[in-house]
């Protein structure tokens, strides 16, 4: 029951022009347990943060707030199990050898089997089903070219509410939609195109209460996905996208 969203924009933005938008989603969704996120760095590569309590208590958030990025990933968390709080368990994941960072809301089913699997691999150090879908998209990860089909993929293999996110190095962000409680939906904030979960609420409150000033607002249809393109735009236009009518 976590919200999360990906950001991405021509020019290079602070991370703390989206510290609002972040701020309400945590109060208005039904997040506040933890939160993380990454970011392409101006070095290339993906640089990271995460921190096991809230973002509105995290006092790194006044230092991250400069740092520039093209592409941002962020995860603000309310686990379905309390019992897996904690920094094993905060999102986003990151690659091991740095090809994307991951994040998931909602729950992966049908896990067992690959949770017996990568134990034995020496892979798992967390609890939640989040880190089962990570540990598959490591194995699975074909490149930012094909990371919605590769999300979808996921989905089909581990069914549930399931909204999926992916960062890649090269700073694409890739968002899969099959979590029918709690739409996604593409917009504008300024200059930074915005692909991000609404707030649990089936309708267009995300809207009202934690972007008011978005424009260019469309919900992704349950089932596809799709990814933020240099300008922050999303691909595909259809039939991913369609006039927000919820």
């Amino acid at each position: 029951m976590c919200e999360h969203f990906v950001a991405r924009a021509a020019q290079p933005f602070a991370l703390g022009e989206l510290w609002e938008f972040a701020g309400r989603l945590e109060r208005f969704g039904l997040a506040g347990w933890s939160w993380g996120a990454a970011w392409l760095a101006p070095d290339g590569g993906l640089a990271s943060h995460r921190d096991p309590g809230p973002f509105r208590d995290d006092l790194a958030i006044d230092r991250l707030a400069g740092m520039e990025t093209t592409s941002v990933l962020v995860h603000l968390r309310r686990p379905s199990k309390l019992s897996t709080v904690g920094l094993a368990d905060t999102q986003p994941f990151l690659d091991p050898a740095g090809r994307f960072a991951f994040s998931h809301n909602g729950d992966l089913r049908n896990v067992r089997a690959a949770r017996s699997r990568y134990l034995a691999q020496g892979r798992i150090v967390g609890r939640a089903d989040s880190e089962i879908g990570q540990r598959w998209l490591e194995d699975q990860w074909a490149g930012t070219a094909d990371a919605t089909e590769t999300l979808a993929a996921m989905h089909q293999t581990f069914p549930g509410q399931a909204n999926l996110l992916a960062l890649g190095c090269d700073g694409g962000a890739h968002v899969y939609a099959g979590n029918t409680e709690n739409p996604v939906f593409t917009f504008r904030l300024g200059h930074i195109g915005v692909a991000s979960t609404g707030i649990y609420s089936i309708d267009r409150s995300v809207f009202r209460f934690v972007a008011p000033g978005a424009t260019e607002r469309h919900v992704v249809r349950p089932g596809h996905g799709v990814t933020l393109g240099p300008d922050g735009a999303p691909h595909p236009p259809a039939p991913s996208r369609e006039p927000l009518t919820l």
